[in-house]
């Protein structure tokens, strides 16, 4: 079976199955035992039936890798009809300790696009009718505040706290509509070690990191670095990278 996919939300891994795809719950307890193949272009999902293709290039080769153009819109609609015409909301978004950035989500998706990027804290910023006027305001904070951060970034913050008074001086700066707290229940005394690797227990999802506990080190999974490989049972034979603590 091969990586197909995964949810944030659920939590959950989609993987290829004789009969469609399969969903391979990802709640903390949960002991998963594979061991990771080669890895190829993830295909796609049609009809809910997976389409495998052979191409070397993953997660999706050329002719099955999607750009949402939305993302890249700056307040110029790249498509050849612009379709946004609902409630967008502009946020903040703090991840531990001091990275901040800022984005854009339709109004009604608000906690749940958060929560997809595994934020430790947010403030809703701003409201527009339309993602046209969002983007371009957006792109005018992001001349200061960064639109985007990358996984390692994020990982580097797991069980750490956000620098509270970094946060409040950046929300000083603007009347927030709402803010949040997101807990995701990790329980982490310290940064997890970055790996790929489906062995241990799931200690818990934050944003598309997926959290093991393996022999006595805490491993954190970037899941899109999941996605293309073929999954084997009888867990992992590598030899992976351990905490200081796994040696006490």
């Amino acid at each position: 079976m091969q990586v197909v996919g995964y949810d944030t939300g659920t939590p959950a891994l989609f993987v290829s199955a004789s009969d469609g795809i399969d969903s391979v719950a990802l709640d903390p307890g949960t002991e998963l035992d594979y061991r990771l193949g080669d890895r190829h272009c993830a295909g796609t999902i049609h009809d809910d039936r997976h389409v495998a293709c052979d191409n070397d290039r993953a997660p999706y080769c050329s002719d099955h890798r999607h750009t949402w153009v939305c993302a890249k819109c700056t307040g110029t609609c790249l498509k050849d009809e612009m379709d946004c015409y609902e409630d967008h909301a502009v946020y903040l978004a703090a991840f531990a300790p001091d990275t901040f950035k800022v984005g854009v989500t339709r109004e009604w998706r608000l906690d749940t696009r958060l929560r997809e990027q595994g934020a430790d804290r947010a403030a809703h910023v701003r409201t527009f009718s339309d993602g046209r006027v969002a983007r371009e305001y957006e792109a005018e904070l992001a001349t200061e505040i960064p639109d985007r951060i990358r996984v390692p970034t994020k990982i580097e913050g797991f069980g750490r706290s956000v620098d509270a008074a970094a946060w409040d001086d950046l929300l000083a700066q603007f009347d927030p509509i709402e803010t949040f707290a997101f807990d995701y229940g990790l329980d982490l005394d310290g940064s997890p070690v970055a790996e790929t690797v489906v062995t241990g227990t799931v200690r818990g999802v934050k944003g598309r990191v997926l959290v093991l506990d393996h022999r006595g080190t805490t491993y954190a999974v970037d899941m899109r670095d999941l996605v293309g490989h073929e999954l084997d049972d009888g867990g992992t034979d590598r030899d992976l990278q351990s905490s200081l603590g796994a040696f006490g």
